[in-house]
């Protein structure tokens, strides 16, 4: 049996147009951790496992959305989400970088095109 909160005559229109503003919220965030944060395959089998892997998704969404509204240079959420992922193998400062993102890839770029010195056995 299906029931539709539109069916329910208890409800005031009000109270529907609330519910469902909240449902249409909650459909976004999926929307947005699916995009953002493929879940295509899990890591572990076990039902702890995925649990995990879930709430670490929902943190990582958090986290991400606290730095969005700290910036003062406007970002959309997966342009940020890609620039986050890359900009994880650097030691950087996001904030820095992504308010002037030119001057902090300057840099960024100039570590990687440095080569590391040879590694010498007898040294």
């Amino acid at each position: 049996l299906i029931t539709l909160l539109t069916n329910d005559m208890e409800f005031d229109p009000t109270e529907i147009i609330a519910i469902y503003r909240q449902r249409w919220e909650i459909e976004l965030l999926f929307k947005q951790l699916k995009q953002n944060f493929p879940l295509k395959y899990f890591y572990g089998e076990s039902a702890n496992a995925i649990k995990i892997q879930i709430w670490v998704t929902l943190i990582a969404n958090l986290l991400l959305m606290v730095m969005k509204s700290g910036l003062t240079r406007s970002w959309s959420f997966s342009g940020l989400a890609t620039m986050v992922r890359i900009a994880l193998m650097y030691y950087v400062n996001f904030y820095s970088l992504f308010n002037s993102p030119e001057k902090d890839w300057e840099m960024v770029w100039k570590s990687v095109a440095e080569s590391p010195p040879d590694p010498s056995l007898f040294d």
